[in-house]
């Protein structure tokens, strides 16, 4: 388990507490990240904690990417 020490700095950097990121890790872990209920919560949990809004054609159009294998593998490769 991470310790505390991370968490707060994690916290401070990005305003995110240590109990969201811990919820979105274990919604990670245990959803099925091909069903769209899943990624949808995940969309919505990210967009609260980065503070940008994603409306509804643009996460049907993640959830999509995502379902179709689409996602890039190499992070650098989304922006």
């Amino acid at each position: 388990m991470l310790n505390d020490s991370l968490f707060k700095k994690v916290e401070q950097k990005t305003k995110v507490d240590k109990d969201t990121i811990i919820n979105l890790a274990q919604k990670l872990q245990n959803g099925n990240m091909k069903d769209e209920k899943t990624l949808s919560e995940v969309i919505d949990t990210l967009s609260k904690m980065t503070g940008k809004k994603v409306n509804k054609d643009l996460k049907d159009k993640i959830i999509a990417k995502v379902l179709n294998d689409e996602v890039p593998k190499n992070v650098d490769n989304m922006f």
